[in-house]
């Protein structure tokens, strides 16, 4: 894809979201869109949101579970950013009926640095060395394509199907958990939806970050201290809509609960 159109893609993800609308997807409109095209695109649809006085704060990780990777075909997670416009704080209402489109709440692991980093070559452990703490986190992703029929190039060049994500109240250092084997329980309305483990990302939550650190490094873009990374979810996908309840509790960590308005 040439400049022009990969900027075009851009303006019409960042319109699609302003006015709350869908696209068809690019993978069909343009069906030789490439992974290093989408995330071009994304970098237009982000340069946007700065312009419009949005701050990035950190970073997420997607597709990082085998159900995600199968149904997109593939075999490697995504990235996209993070912006202060997308957090909100525990016991804060989510606004997802006048900000998102067609949301879908999954629980993780959010990563708070307190260093930065600057792959390639890191390990897991310079990303636990790096880490301030881990919180218990509610990621509620939105697909700017129709239907979310998604092929790994849409979701890339949405920035990662980003939405809206709110923080549990507790941090934990996460060099006293084993975050593999750490459990996940996630309720929507009282009643318990789906658990999961830290495993179920990529193995470990921590494998998770160590892939992006090196993955960015390779374009010299670091992580930032102060950034907050969200690992990826540890459970399926679940739609919600305005008047639902939902939190999340994981063993050693914590709890994190968000109210949909």
């Amino acid at each position: 894809m040439d400049q022009q159109l990969i900027q075009q893609c851009g303006d019409e993800l960042f319109d699609a979201m302003q006015k709350r609308i869908t696209l068809k997807p690019f993978s069909e409109r343009f069906p030789e869109i490439t992974v290093e095209d989408a995330y071009h695109i994304s970098l237009r649809m982000i340069e946007r949101r700065v312009a419009a006085g949005e701050k990035i704060i950190g970073k997420k990780i997607g597709v990082t579970s085998k159900a995600v990777q199968n149904m997109l075909k593939v075999h490697q997670p995504d990235f996209g950013f993070l912006t202060d416009k997308m957090a909100y704080s525990q016991g804060q209402q989510m606004p997802i009926s006048e900000q998102l489109i067609q949301p879908k709440a999954e629980g993780e692991i959010a990563f708070i640095l307190k260093k930065d980093l600057l792959g390639p070559g890191l390990t897991n452990a310079d990303i636990l060395a790096a880490t301030e703490a881990v919180l218990p986190c509610f990621e509620v992703v939105d697909s700017r394509i129709e239907n979310w029929q998604i092929k790994i190039q849409d979701t890339v060049a949405d920035n990662a199907s980003c939405g809206l994500f709110v923080l549990g109240d507790k941090a934990v250092n996460p060099r006293r958990l084993d975050l593999a084997t750490c459990g996940m329980v996630v309720e929507k309305n009282g009643a318990i939806i789906s658990t999961g483990a830290g495993a179920a990302a990529l193995g470990s939550p921590v494998n998770c970050v160590t892939w992006l650190a090196n993955t960015l490094g390779q374009f010299g873009i670091p992580l930032k201290a102060g950034e907050v990374i969200l690992s990826g979810s540890l459970v399926p996908l679940e739609p919600v809509q305005a008047g639902d309840f939902m939190s999340v509790t994981i063993g050693g960590i914590g709890c994190a609960s968000v109210r949909f308005v």
